[in-house]
């Protein structure tokens, strides 16, 4: 089991590596080449199944034959045609069912494949690459776009050879019979050429624009529903009706404008190849009714129906265009994600196996990308094994900054910060919070029980330890009264719980993982004094004998910090516990009078 994964991810990781955005049919013959065996096995049942479209216009044409000149055939001529004819037909059900078989296995593995790349380059970008990313975007790419992908595969793995193959059929079995007929066949090359030629930007760029109107409204819309309580709340329902229907309209009109180019692809190809069939038709039944070319009855029907054949076979080239345009677009999409450089580099990087809690500030700055004014500015700072920090000041002073600097979401791009004595510029930054806890002011938490958000993020297996946990948070009181206990579902986010029953989870989750490190931000914030109570005692008991950060906006709730450093416009303006920063009459002392 372990070594099959191992292998798994092995092939994903080269995936990953060799994925090139501009070289887009690479990168799809790449992404099945574990499975090339699958696909040409597919590709052959596939062409066997569907060999009755090119035996049945011979085999009719020999019936015509035999039935118009009895004179020169036998009854067992027609036997054996029907035959022919029955047997080709009958073989469907089980070619079909392989073909399908093997081509849904190799499909729907690389659609695990794609995801899974996908689902670990999002767990390693940046958390500067989300904020200027919309949710909605980035899941249309991994459901849409990878969708997208697994048609375009059936359009080059299937329609494509299925189509060649009618062609080749069609030219040769004409050769043999009536060479003289293959100008019409050969004339149909250079109008499906030019015809491709100048539809096929057009069908690529439209595409394209709907493709990023549609990330568009699906950001939107999940930005739509999030927004419901305030819009509500507001009364702005009318405006945000027309916010969604404008965004909706761009969709609908970028696609009518691909559905006319596609029409127009469409019908150009279907009139100008049917007036080739015609004159193909006119001309053979002329040449047999004249006895010239020693062109038959049966001939006609032949060349006729494997001209039609051709032709049916061009439009069809025409018709899967915009799938294969499409598809090639969607591996582009996702080529944003897989190619995107902003990722968090951790790799070949020291883990951690051990924290103490010891940190050094030497010089610490940081500019946001695109900013020219420095968010947080010659910051320095030694926090002691067990020590609670708190930073506080106006808004906008860098207190969020500094929390992410420690989480490791930001690097410093000036000075360094020390970790127990090393450099976290050298750490493997993913081994390092499973040492750390966050409990935010927004607790996020998805629809499960309360026991798997409890749960969620450790490998506890001990139900004493959950138990006190819960018991430690003050959440034992709640969650007895729901009506499963720890296994009731609380709904998205958590939405069936109040704030402070939230809050309480979060600090539980924290407790279970027993962190050297913990972030508070803004844990209190948003809670009524009752709440905040319940949640003050908590914290007490998840402080103890760890490193704590917290940034507060009731400035009374980090009274008991060991230091409370006061930030303003990114540089630390005052440090000291609260006793000495209300004597020192400064900005902390400013602060509290207005905010206690």
């Amino acid at each position: 089991m372990h070594e099959s994964t191992a292998k798994s991810q092995d092939f994903i990781s080269s995936i990953l590596e060799k994925y090139q955005n501009d070289r887009p049919f690479l990168t799809l013959i790449n992404l099945y080449r574990e499975d090339f065996n699958k696909i040409g096995l597919s590709m052959l049942f596939y062409m066997i199944k569907h060999s009755p479209e090119w035996i049945k216009p011979l085999v009719i044409a020999n019936v015509i034959d035999i039935i118009s000149q009895p004179q020169n055939h036998s009854v067992s001529e027609l036997w054996l045609n029907g035959i022919i004819l029955g047997i080709a037909v009958v073989q469907n059900i089980p070619t079909h069912y392989l073909h399908v078989r093997l081509l849904s296995k190799a499909t729907r593995k690389m659609e695990f494949n794609l995801r899974s790349i996908i689902t670990r380059r999002l767990q390693n970008l940046s958390i500067g690459y989300y904020q200027q990313k919309n949710t909605g975007a980035l899941q249309l790419k991994l459901l849409r776009d990878v969708d997208a992908i697994s048609q375009l595969t059936n359009q080059v793995f299937q329609s494509l050879p299925a189509i060649g193959l009618n062609i080749l059929v069609a030219i040769s079995v004409t050769a043999m019979r009536a060479p003289q007929f293959l100008i019409f066949f050969f004339g149909t090359v250079p109008v499906a050429t030019i015809l491709i030629r100048i539809l096929r930007n057009p069908i690529r760029d439209h595409n394209q624009r709907l493709r990023e109107e549609m990330e568009k409204m699906s950001g939107h819309l999940v930005e739509m529903i999030k927004l419901i309580p305030v819009t509500r709340a507001h009364g702005v329902e009318n405006t945000e009706i027309e916010r969604t229907e404008e965004k909706l309209m761009n969709v609908r009109e970028t696609a009518v404008n691909l559905d006319k180019i596609n029409a127009i692809a469409g019908a150009s190809s279907w009139v100008t190849l049917r007036l080739f069939g015609f004159t193909c038709l006119i001309t053979s039944a002329w040449l047999a009714y004249t006895g010239k070319w020693g062109i038959t009855v049966g001939d006609v029907v032949l060349l006729t129906g494997y001209f039609d054949s051709l032709t049916t076979s061009v439009i069809q080239i025409m018709n899967v265009l915009p799938q294969i345009g499409k598809g090639f677009d969607s591996l582009s999409s996702i080529g944003e994600i897989l190619e995107s450089p902003d990722i968090e580099h951790n790799f070949d990087k020291s883990p951690v196996t051990e924290v103490k809690g010891d940190f050094r500030f030497e010089s610490v700055g940081f500019t946001y990308p695109g900013h020219q004014e420095a968010a947080i500015q010659d910051f320095s700072l030694i926090v002691k094994p067990g020590e609670t920090v708190a930073f506080v000041g106006p808004s906008g002073a860098g207190k969020s900054t500094l929390l992410n600097l420690i989480i490791g979401f930001l690097r410093p791009t000036v000075g360094k910060i020390q970790l127990d004595g090393v450099d976290m510029n050298t750490l493997d930054l993913r081994t390092y919070r499973k040492f750390l806890s966050v409990v935010p002011q927004e607790t996020i938490l998805f629809e499960g029980t309360v026991q798997e958000n409890i749960l969620y993020g450790s490998d506890c297996t001990d139900e004493n330890k959950l138990w006190e946990a819960i018991q430690d948070a003050n959440a034992l009181e709640f969650i007895s009264k729901l009506p499963n206990g720890i296994d009731s579902k609380i709904g998205e986010n958590g939405i069936k719980l109040s704030g402070g029953q939230r809050q309480r989870l979060a600090i539980a989750r924290a407790l279970i993982r027993d962190p050297r490190v913990l972030i508070l931000d803004e844990a209190t914030a948003a809670l009524d004094n009752a709440s905040e109570a319940l949640i003050q005692q908590a914290l007490e008991r998840l402080l103890a004998n760890r490193t704590t950060f917290v940034v507060a906006h009731r400035l009374s709730t980090i009274r008991k910090a060991s230091r409370i450093v006061v930030l303003e416009a990114g540089r630390m303006v005052e440090i000291g516990n609260h006793g000495q920063l209300i004597a020192n009459e400064g900005l902390f002392a400013s602060l509290h009078s207005l905010r206690s």
